[in-house]
């Protein structure tokens, strides 16, 4: 399983960083996973975001 760090799920996303980091803090975005000091994403995460987005189950969805 390949795990993305907050910097790689931000380009991703074509946003900052502490815009992942907010996301977090609202429990809106990714779930990640702390390992020491460090937030990590799987990317099966990423992707069963991405799902509920298309799917409409977020709050944040695709753009008209």
């Amino acid at each position: 399983m390949r795990y993305l760090t907050t910097a790689e799920v931000a380009e991703r996303y074509r946003t900052a960083e502490s815009t992942v980091r907010y996301w977090r803090h609202l429990q809106k975005g990714p779930r990640g996973i702390k390992v020491g000091k460090r937030v990590l994403y799987p990317e099966a995460e990423l992707l069963r975001y991405e799902r509920g987005l298309i799917d409409g189950g977020g709050d944040w969805g695709l753009a008209s």
